[in-house]
């Protein structure tokens, strides 16, 4: 597999405005909403909808709830190729890998922080020596993943969330398209994406292509070019385009598909068997208590590293120890 080249370092931290990480948090959490207000009957419609992971797959995950009731959950996008009509600007490769990495850290009543782990970083695999992370996933599928988040970064995990390309297609679909205003014209030869400048609803296939791209460019003053052409950057957009699914997922214009909406969420993701309709009631009271000022949500503050002849991120110390720190014990993250 060819190595990216080294993006060039990002800044310590990436934070986003409140208000639209509350909306990020509670898109993440919309099935709980759903199991709030919804019947018993469709609650439990929407569960049987969900994939299940076996408690057997996942034996590494804590579970212990403190008297708090706090609780992570792991928030992977895979990058598997399964189910896709058009393979052309994806590659072909089999099984998956993860291309998305967030831990929700979730305290009732109190708040909630999202962090977001750049699929390079740099982690010893346990039983697979030094790597990225994402490989984690390729050795040893969840579970591994898991151990190895637990393991280096010492956070304990309750709970596991995965969505694929085509869940992540079939989201945006059923929700009639996403809107962005691209400032100007941008593409990108290898994802697919070729978009004029202006507001546009992206479907589900483009939505893709934006958050896959990873040689963005844009039209400026007549000539083609690069903006943030690197992982990180995608890791950005990939973020934005979540935040604006679920913006409109928790508008009030989607409040009439809801029911619809969590179904077909529901059906392009698997969890942790634990899961289940108590632990999404439990979260969605949870999700509906918080407002913006409760919620704040950051990238794991990294620069770019070459060893072995192999690309990674590692961490920027004392920050990303002092950030991670902040994450496990709830306290509000120092500025950046």
């Amino acid at each position: 597999m060819t190595q990216p080249q080294n993006p060039a370092p990002p800044p310590p931290v990436a934070r986003r405005r409140l208000s639209t990480a509350k909306k990020l948090l509670l898109g993440f959490l919309i099935l709980a909403v759903v199991g709030v207000f919804g019947t018993v009957g469709f609650i439990y419609f929407v569960d049987s909808k969900i994939e299940k992971i076996p408690d057997e797959e996942l034996p590494s995950l804590e579970a212990e709830i403190s008297d708090d009731g706090i609780r992570n959950i792991l928030i992977v996008g895979s990058d598997s190729r399964e189910g896709l009509e058009d393979l052309d600007n994806f590659g072909s490769f089999g099984g998956s890998r993860t291309d998305v990495i967030m831990v929700a850290h979730i305290v009732p009543g109190e708040g909630a922080q999202l962090l977001s782990l750049p699929r390079d970083l740099k982690m010893q695999i346990p039983g697979h020596d030094t790597n990225r992370i994402n490989a984690a996933y390729v050795f040893g599928g969840p579970d591994l993943l898991v151990q190895t988040i637990q393991t280096n970064l010492g956070i304990p995990v309750h709970h596991y969330v995965e969505i694929n390309f085509v869940g992540f297609q079939n989201v945006i679909d059923a929700l009639g398209g996403i809107t962005k205003t691209f400032d100007h014209a941008a593409r990108d030869s290898k994802s697919g994406l070729d978009v004029e400048a202006g507001t546009i609803v992206m479907d589900g296939k483009t939505a893709l292509q934006y958050a896959r791209s990873r040689n963005y460019q844009e039209l400026i003053d007549g000539s083609w070019k690069s903006i943030s052409a690197s992982d990180i950057g995608r890791t950005h957009r990939q973020q934005e385009v979540l935040m604006m699914m679920f913006d409109k997922a928790t508008s009030k214009s989607a409040a009439f598909n809801l029911p619809s909406f969590a179904a077909t969420f529901a059906e392009q993701i698997r969890a942790d068997a634990g899961f289940s309709v108590n632990v999404m009631v439990e979260l969605g009271r949870a999700a509906l208590s918080l407002t913006s000022s409760d919620i704040q949500t950051v990238t794991l503050p990294v620069k770019s590293s070459t060893e072995d002849g192999r690309a990674y991120v590692v961490p920027i110390e004392p920050d990303a120890t002092t950030l991670i720190n902040a994450f496990i014990t709830g306290t509000t993250f120092p500025e950046g």
